[in-house]
């Protein structure tokens, strides 16, 4: 599993739905400036959905994946 946030930073209420491997599904509102933590399975899908007159448009489709963590050198 892997953690991320998501922070709204629009002035309208959104919808987040994370879709992951092995029937994994998340869905919650996120209010204007809210900051939502989560955790989700690596490879998992993040949809952010507004809310328009005319009903649901996408806005954002991103992917939930683990940091590389690169060795430090030592100098």
């Amino acid at each position: 599993m892997v953690d991320f946030s998501y922070r709204n930073i629009t002035s309208n209420m959104v919808v987040l739905k994370c879709i992951g491997p092995d029937n994994f599904f998340l869905e919650r509102v996120v209010f204007p400036q809210e900051v939502f933590s989560s955790v989700a399975p690596d490879g998992s899908q993040l949809e952010i959905w507004g809310i328009q007159s005319y009903g649901p448009r996408l806005e954002q489709r991103l992917r939930v994946s683990a940091k590389k963590k690169e060795d430090p050198v030592a100098a």
